[in-house]
């Protein structure tokens, strides 16, 4: 079982790609491995034939055990066999790729699945994600997949993100509607060819425990039976459907920034789905103005324009609102982190009058934007190298110090918080960490960002300076040992060599997990980051 991701211990084998007799050639993709991330295919780096297989489908197993024997046909591995992971039945049986007992041995979990059927699950889309939410299926059960196709937007405690299919078909089959939830590995769906009677599969594999219904869409010639089935819970994204609008989570956003109406756009995308290059090509009519001004609004427009509820003096009113997959695991990490971390708070006051000058005259460069925030993130950077304890991770056994610097930077998004990462900041330039910034704030509001871009922080930066905010604390971001605060820049009376003068201040506040970074590591990083923020040139040296 191959390690396919930095914090990957173990994997499931999601599909067999190969069965055992067959013939492989190097770089023929073996199987499909579903790792605390994604489902990856697995490609062979050895030509011969597949003499056994130790994983079945479905089934999970710690990183570097047995997976597959691959050699020459009719070749003895009972002693490889052995000595692997496998069974002690299996491990006292020769095996023989041409046996029957060899093929029942190897028979994946699947094997009794008919014949092109392939049950897909849901996925792990992030290192944190253990149940997931269908935002939208874009498919719809009798439609046609093929490989690389969008099946569903879901939901997970990061972001919101587009799944494609991994294999070719028929959607015959899905187990999770839009709004559900489902923990990771439960039926999302069921390809095949059409026609295929799929009557109990669903049942046999572990279920989110919501009520589905298994559909059986007949051939293509008698496409009349699929009309017929229920279309409330997996409603799809067509043109005649007045209910929704359907959009990537990209298009949506933009539309929501430049202030347009979904309703006005037709989509050029798949079953008429609004892509990000729809909106951006839209341009509104002066009917289509008028239209979206007087009539009232509806279910499909902009949130801007919904009219809130009038609540009469004395009377109450409340609205429940269901926990997103992300408000969910905010609350989850951060109550950790809270009651777990032992926290204390170091404050200080920083003149950034150089500061002001020195990002004015970067500015003045043609194509250079430089923010306050950027040259935060650089100051951190380098105080980190400096002080290594402050870069820090506890464990029950040993602190981890961290000699590489990722710093993540807190960015507020509809749904709550997420901290994109910005890996080797120390190596970074003020330019490269601003245009690093911009683009995953983009991606962050858009609900684009990756799970890889949004892990592996050693410390983290939370500015909130923009809504006139002085001070603030934040709570750690764990796994780091430390967290800064960033306030406002404010223009007030300061004391400079005895005289009262008008000053620029900035206060920045640290929290320390008390576990790993004591007062006075603290402290001195805090002393180290003014240096170079009340003297950025020496952010240069």
């Amino acid at each position: 079982m191959p390690r396919l991701s930095d914090t990957m211990t173990e994997g499931t084998v999601a599909t067999w790609l190969k069965k055992v007799g067959d013939t492989i050639k190097e770089g023929d993709i073996l199987a499909e491995i579903e790792t605390d991330k994604a489902t990856m295919e697995f490609e062979s780096f050895n030509s011969g034939t597949l003499l056994y297989i130790g994983i079945n489908e479905g089934e999970t197993a710690a990183v570097d055990s047995l997976l597959a024997i691959i050699g020459k046909e009719g070749e003895d591995i009972s002693g490889l066999i052995s000595g692997g992971a496998a069974s002690p039945a299996v491990a006292e049986a020769k095996v023989e790729a041409s046996t029957e007992s060899e093929t029942i041995n190897n028979k994946p979990q699947t094997s009794e699945l008919p014949k092109g059927v392939v049950v897909v699950t849901m996925p792990r889309l992030s290192d944190t994600m253990t149940e997931g939410t269908v935002a939208t299926w874009l498919k719809k059960v009798g439609d046609e997949v093929k490989e690389g196709d969008i099946l569903a937007e879901i939901e997970t405690d990061k972001a919101t993100m587009e799944f494609e299919s991994f294999n070719a078909g028929t959607l015959l089959f899905i187990g999770i509607n839009e709004g559900q939830s489902a923990s990771v590995d439960s039926v999302l769906a069921i390809i095949g060819p059409a026609g295929t009677d799929i009557t109990g599969i669903a049942e046999n594999y572990k279920n989110s425990g919501t009520s589905v219904q298994v559909v059986t869409p007949s051939a293509p010639e008698a496409s009349g039976e699929v009309t017929q089935q229920p279309s409330t819970d997996n409603r799809q994204p067509t043109t005649e459907n007045t209910d929704r609008i359907f959009a990537s989570p990209l298009a949506k956003q933009i539309a929501k920034d430049k202030g347009i109406n979904l309703s006005q756009i037709k989509g050029s995308g798949e079953n008429g789905r609004i892509t990000k290059s729809d909106v951006e090509n839209f341009t509104p009519s002066a009917s289509a103005t008028t239209s979206q001004v007087t009539q009232p609004a509806t279910l499909n427009s902009q949130p801007e324009t919904i009219v809130r509820p009038f609540v009469p003096t004395g009377e109450t009113y409340t609205e429940v609102v269901k926990n997103s997959q992300m408000r969910k695991t905010i609350a989850i990490r951060l109550s950790e982190s809270i009651f777990t971390a032992p926290h204390f708070y170091l404050t200080v006051e920083i003149a950034m009058d150089e500061a002001m000058k020195s990002r004015a005259a970067i500015n003045n460069i043609p194509d250079t934007k430089v923010s306050f925030n950027d040259m935060v993130i650089k100051a951190c950077a380098m105080a980190l190298k400096r002080h290594p304890k402050v870069n820090t991770q506890w464990q029950a056994d040993a602190i981890i110090i961290n000699h590489h610097v990722n710093i993540g930077v807190a960015v507020a998004v509809e749904d709550g918080l997420v901290v994109p990462v910005l890996k080797f900041t120390d190596q970074m330039t003020l330019t490269q960490i601003g245009s690093s910034v911009k683009d995953l704030a983009g991606k962050a509001k858009s609900k684009k960002l990756q799970p890889a871009e949004m892990e592996g922080s050693t410390f983290t930066v939370s500015n909130l300076g923009m809504f006139g905010i002085q001070s603030f604390t934040s709570i750690i971001n764990q796994p780091n040992s430390a967290i800064l605060s960033v306030g406002a820049i404010e223009e007030k009376p300061v004391v400079r060599n005895g005289q009262i003068v008008v000053g620029n201040t900035m206060m920045l506040t640290l929290a320390c997990d008390h576990r790993t970074v004591d007062g006075a590591t603290g402290a001195q990083f805090l002393q180290t980051l003014r240096q170079y923020l009340e003297n950025p040139v020496t952010m240069l040296a």
